[in-house]
């Protein structure tokens, strides 16, 4: 645990805050300061586990990394041009948000070792009542700022429970356990998997990769930073913009491809083609297992430039089919025969679907949240859901991206909130809530603009619930989003300055 860690480590939970906020990643961090720079001091940040940092604190995998360029995974008012690579490593995006928190001074509101077991909106109140492993308080308005990827998911394989040896996730990787010479089994090929599997493969004796669909993998433009590139960043700011400016553009062009002609993918396919096989120029039988068989950018595309070398390695196996039972000492791919291994480590990504899990939130009336989201969360503009007052949440509902940085929508997102959150405080309302009908509205319209995308072409992603809505990305432009969550629109939304009568 770093020193800045220990330190909130030691601070205690106050009862009745303006603001509580659950999650102290990027989201939860912007969410604070912007809080902060608008006068309030009086919030706390819940964090569960022990250590702050979100994401790339939890997912400390070797070889884990982000596929957003350095200079527009950052806050635009927090920009860095220290950044040693073009693509930043999990070491350096943890000491980025550990500065945000030493420079904007957050350590005296953040809550570790605290997690959120429930919330109830007290309707006499207007606030939430809040359950924490540590403490029972109250709060005006809940801010979720746990991100989607938040829940390890690890697929409801038969046997789990008879594996007798070493088995862990890619978030919850065991650092203890030394991988070198052991049969190895990994589960799963997504943006963890294609990562970690370079960094492990010269250690182990034998690596069985199961993959029940092959991802789009493109060459990862990667290199590191020269010191004069640095120094001109660092001195000349208008020139730090410019490229921030320039690298958001190319990116969100993207979206052309994805949303607007789908068409135009066909010349980024035959790249990925021409990847595959470049790297693995000796094994057809190889290269056909790992070509997918639907259009590029439907699921996650991904960036690796040494995966498919790995693949090709001698004392690696690939298993179409995904996996069909685990044993004591082995895997049963889905061709029935069981190969035995040492160790499992899961790359099946996240439950996005379920994303705060069992906890019981209750709105109004003591609806629960995990009721109205049983085929998937609607909400208004990814930020309020009807029923629930004061409750607030960034980056939710159909704000996911797949052409640019999430960074610039948790930074609209919060806008949104802010002004929210200061309607609040200066007419000195009961409490705010999305009106059903204007949640209903834009959901239909998101959906029908979701419509004929790349997304929209048949895949099976973890974009999509059960029953194939996908309320996990934005249809458009990062722009229009940030246009719609300029100013918070109070017309839309049932506003109370006394409790609702009986």
């Amino acid at each position: 645990m770093t020193a800045l860690n220990q330190d909130a480590a030691a601070a205690d939970v106050g009862p009745d805050v303006e603001v509580a906020i659950v999650g102290s990643g990027f989201s939860g961090l912007c969410m604070a300061i912007k809080l902060k720079q608008q006068g309030i001091e009086n919030f706390v940040i819940l964090e569960k586990d022990a250590v702050f940092g979100g994401t790339w604190r939890v997912n400390h995998y070797p070889g884990a990394a982000c596929d957003v360029p350095s200079h527009l995974y950052s806050f635009s008012f927090a920009q860095n041009a220290d950044w040693s690579r073009k693509f930043p490593q999990q070491s350096e995006l943890l000491r980025y948000t550990e500065n945000l928190v030493r420079d904007y001074d957050l350590l005296p509101h953040i809550r570790l070792d605290t997690a959120l077991t429930g919330a109830d909106f007290d309707e006499a109140a207007g606030c939430w009542r809040l359950r924490t492993s540590k403490h029972a308080f109250s709060a005006k308005s809940l801010v979720i700022a746990t991100g989607a990827l938040s829940r390890p998911a690890i697929p409801p394989i038969a046997g789990l429970e008879n594996f007798q040896g070493r088995m862990f996730h890619s978030a919850e990787w065991q650092h203890d356990y030394d991988l070198e010479g052991k049969r190895v089994a990994v589960i799963g090929t997504g943006a963890s998997a294609i990562q970690f599997i370079p960094e492990i493969v010269g250690k182990v004796a034998q690596l069985d990769v199961y993959q029940r669909t092959p991802p789009w993998v493109l060459p990862r433009p990667d290199r590191a930073i020269s010191a004069v590139e640095k120094w001109l960043l660092q001195r000349v700011k208008p020139l730090q913009w410019l490229y921030r400016g320039l690298t958001y553009l190319q990116y969100e062009m993207r979206l052309v491809v994805f949303a607007k002609l789908p068409s135009l993918a066909k010349p980024a396919q035959w790249l990925a083609l021409r990847h595959i096989r470049k790297q693995i120029p000796h094994d057809a039988a190889l290269r056909k297992m790992v070509t997918p068989g639907y259009t590029l950018g439907c699921k996650r595309i991904l960036l690796m430039s040494d995966y498919y070398p790995a693949l090709a390695r001698n004392n690696v196996k690939v298993l179409s089919g995904g996996v069909t039972e685990l044993r004591a000492h082995g895997v049963v791919g889905s061709d029935g025969v069981e190969r035995p291994v040492d160790a499992i480590i899961f790359g099946t990504g996240f439950d996005v679907q379920h994303a705060l899990g069992a906890l019981p939130v209750r709105g109004r009336g003591g609806k629960l949240l995990s009721e109205v989201a049983q085929d998937g969360l609607e909400a208004y503009k990814g930020a309020t859901v009807a029923g629930f007052p004061n409750f607030f949440m960034i980056t939710g509902p159909n704000t996911g991206l797949g052409h640019n940085s999430m960074i610039y929508m948790i930074e609209s997102g919060v806008n949104y909130l802010i002004d929210a959150i200061g309607l609040i405080r200066k007419q000195e309302l009961h409490s705010l809530e999305v009106l059903p009908q204007v949640q209903a509205d834009y959901n239909r319209t998101l959906q029908r603009r979701l419509h004929g995308t790349v997304w929209d072409s048949g895949c099976k992603s973890w974009y999509l619930t059960a029953g194939g809505k996908n309320n996990t990305l934005w249809p458009g432009f990062t722009f229009e989003y940030r246009r719609i969550t300029r100013h918070f629109d109070a017309v839309n939304y049932l506003v109370l300055k006394q409790p609702p009568a009986a």
